[in-house]
Order: C-alpha cells, then sequence, then structure tokens
C-alpha cells in the first residue's frame, strides 16, 4: 500500500496529522511520513481552555497586563503523531523524512503567571484530540470538510 505524507505548509499540524492518518487507516497505507527527525518539541491547547483562560482573567479584580495562556507541557511531534494514531486506530508505521526540515526546536509557553492566579488547563491533549477527531469524522460524514 501508498505511505501518505504530511504537508506541513499551512502550519496546521494536528488537522494535516488527523485527516492524513485517518485516510492512511482508511486505505490501509503500510507508513505515514512526518517532515523531519520527529523530534521538535509543541505545545497544544484546547480551545475550550482557552476560551476558560480568557474568561477567568476578566473575571479577575486586577488580571496581569500580560499573560500566557497554554498546556505549559510539551510534546515531540513524533509523539503526537503517535497519539493521533492510537485514537484513529492506524496500525502502519510513522515514517519520519528527514530531507524536510524540523522547524523550531522548542515551542513552549510560560503558564506560571496565569497559574498563579488559580487557572490552569482541564482538557488533556489525549482528550482534545479525541474530541478533535470526533469532529473531523461528523465533519467528514457532512461532506463539510475543509482543506488544509
Amino acid at each position: 500500500m501508498p505511505a501518505w505524507s504530511i504537508n506541513h505548509d499551512s502550519g496546521a499540524v494536528l488537522p494535516a496529522l488527523i485527516r492524513r492518518i485517518h485516510e492512511a487507516r482508511e486505505s490501509n497505507a503500510d507508513a505515514v511520513t512526518i517532515w523531519g527527525s520527529g523530534t521538535p518539541l509543541r505545545e497544544f491547547l484546547h480551545v475550550d481552555d482557552l476560551a476558560s483562560g480568557i474568561l477567568h482573567l476578566l473575571e479577575l479584580l486586577d488580571p496581569p497586563d500580560i499573560v500566557n495562556i497554554g498546556s505549559g507541557e510539551e510534546i515531540s511531534v513524533r509523539g503526537v503523531a503517535e497519539l493521533i494514531a492510537g485514537i484513529v486506530g492506524f496500525r502502519g508505521k510513522i515514517v519520519n523524512d528527514l530531507s524536510m526540515p524540523d522547524g523550531t526546536p522548542r515551542k513552549l509557553s510560560d503558564i506560571s503567571l496565569i497559574k498563579s492566579t488559580g487557572w490552569s488547563p482541564q482538557i488533556s491533549l489525549r482528550d482534545g484530540l479525541t474530541l478533535a477527531y470526533q469532529d473531523f469524522l461528523r465533519e467528514l460524514k457532512q461532506e463539510r470538510l475543509r482543506s488544509i
């Protein structure tokens, strides 16, 4: 079977990975190819946690002037691809295309300030990805998927 590859031109890593890994599973592909080594670290935050953080700040009497809202946790690009593969049920290999760039080695927010106000994210990466995959399947069924 063919291998699918992820195109990172759009910068939308999670939607691209979800779609491609799903398509690879559906076509019984042997592998999905991701760009680079897979070692760069990324931070992901569910949009509902972002909204919760913003609302929390709006309710404070004396909120900080500038604050980062994030998960405060990082995972490698390969790690997130493997997590998505497990959620989607893809049993093939994840192959790294070392001829392609990795991008920035690390992107992590310092969320200590917002945490000191009593807020922290509540949706785990696994739960958020599971919800995103369910949304993907719903949009696919309704033929409403957007291009990425």
